[in-house]
């Protein structure tokens, strides 16, 4: 089974109107708009959170610390008595 052809996309279209109506058309797709740029707004807040849990451990390993971590006594040598 191959992608859909022109006269396929027609008769699939002309059901939906048939189906919903011209008026529910516009209110679907609006609705179907919404959350398409709700989906795009939360992979762009995930991607942005990734980024900059990235950054921020560049910056700590430049720093030469690790973060959200302290140091321990099994990190620490033990002192010459």
């Amino acid at each position: 089974m191959g992608p859909l052809g022109f006269n396929e996309i027609i008769v699939i279209l002309i059901i939906v109107l048939l189906l919903f109506g011209g008026k529910k058309i516009p209110e679907l797709m609006r609705g179907l708009g919404k959350g398409v740029r709700e989906f795009n707004d939360a992979k762009s807040n995930v991607r942005r959170e990734i980024e900059e849990g990235i950054t921020e451990k560049e910056r700590a390993a430049a720093a030469g610390t690790t973060p959200a971590t302290t140091p321990t006594s099994a990190t620490t040598p033990p002192s010459q008595a």
